[in-house]
């Protein structure tokens, strides 16, 4: 049975309530209406759009949270952090991100949106990337917006100042990048021993 439009905007509400950071054109598949429609049901219960809602979580959250480089220099823009546990950032790949030619995205932004995670995850006033070992497993195009989770996995030696960050990065659920990135931080690590895994949140 259809819903109603006062069905659909209460649960499209509520829908977004529960997830933030879902797409008008993920809410349009769930719907199964137009992306216009949606956009207008957002217009009518005065719901910013993505970009919009990202910046203002933000806002909220993230200042203060990351340390080791300011939130602007930072590719992409992060959606939710726990510092030395996880991170998620978004990056929409535009135009200038790509090659003109055939609408894929050059490497290095996948690469610096991964990377720049990895920094950002790590609790501390300086964090550099020491080493990394990157996969690309299939093109981004233009268009798409990538997901990029970072998980700190582990205390590398014994001073407790190289950190191993696992980042996996994803387009509509389909990975697209997994990187292991070395990190060093200008601090000890306290509270993890060398090796021990931490759990997974999710």
């Amino acid at each position: 049975m259809k819903k109603s439009k006062y069905q659909r905007q209460a649960l499209l509400k509520e829908t977004i309530e529960q997830n933030p950071f879902i797409t008008d054109e993920e809410l349009a598949t769930q719907f199964s209406v137009s992306i216009q429609t949606i956009r207008l049901d957002r217009m009518e219960l005065s719901i910013p759009e993505l970009r919009e809602r990202i910046k203002h979580v933000a806002e909220q959250q993230l200042d203060e949270k990351v340390r080791a480089l300011p939130l602007h220099e930072v590719i992409g823009e992060i959606i939710d952090i726990e510092p030395d546990h996880m991170a998620i950032s978004m990056f929409e790949v535009l135009p200038e991100h790509a090659f003109s030619r055939n609408q894929i995205a050059r490497g290095h932004h996948l690469f610096a949106q991964a990377n720049s995670l990895a920094v950002a995850v790590i609790n501390d006033e300086l964090a550099l990337t020491a080493k990394a070992v990157i996969r690309f497993t299939r093109p981004v195009k233009v268009g798409e917006r990538v997901i990029a989770k970072a998980k700190v996995m582990k205390v590398e030696d014994q001073s407790g100042r190289r950190t191993i960050v696992e980042v996996m990065s994803s387009v509509s659920g389909e990975q697209v990048f997994s990187g292991e990135f070395e990190m060093y931080r200008s601090s000890q690590q306290i509270g993890k021993k060398e090796g021990a895994n931490i759990e997974d949140s999710d």
